[in-house]
């Protein structure tokens, strides 16, 4: 039998609509938010505290946003459900980083080694993302009350 975590799902004041995840997916996202918080950790948390050069303001940013992001993946491990929004930003980021940014340098022919690794490497959170995110539950505790207008 199949140990499953049941959450409470936000439904308005109070009230709550729970939903199960089970083990397996938990882990999953675990393992998730770890393989991000590597994967980032190291090359930016090292710029972050021995920088080889003054940084511009918006490699600054993001750096800085990168690291932060990084230790938010870390807490994912430890609470994958209140951290899903990290998991969905991952998805939509790279999403948008193809379509805005490597399909038009493909289509003008403008690709690079960089361009190309990077875009593998968000072919790769995609995938991961669209199989480990559950996104019935996304649905339910995002989407479904979205455009439901709510007295005050």
């Amino acid at each position: 039998m199949t140990e499953t975590q049941t959450v409470a799902v936000g439904s308005g004041r109070g009230q709550s609509e729970s939903a199960e995840l089970s083990k397996v997916r938990l882990t999953l996202m675990r393992g998730l938010y770890f393989l991000n918080f590597i994967s980032l950790a190291f090359d930016n948390w090292t710029i972050v505290f021995f920088p080889d050069e003054q940084m511009g303001v918006l490699s600054g940013v993001a750096i800085s946003f990168w690291a932060s992001f990084s230790l938010l993946m870390l807490i994912g491990v430890r609470f994958p459900v209140s951290m899903l929004p990290l998991l969905l930003l991952q998805f939509l980021y790279k999403s948008c980083w193809i379509t805005g940014t490597y399909l038009p340098a493909s289509s003008a022919g403008l690709l690079d080694a960089d361009l190309q690794s990077f875009f593998w490497v968000c072919i790769a959170g995609i995938v991961l993302n669209l199989f480990i995110i559950p996104w019935s539950f996304v649905y339910t505790g995002y989407l479904k009350d979205f455009f439901k207008l709510r007295s005050l």
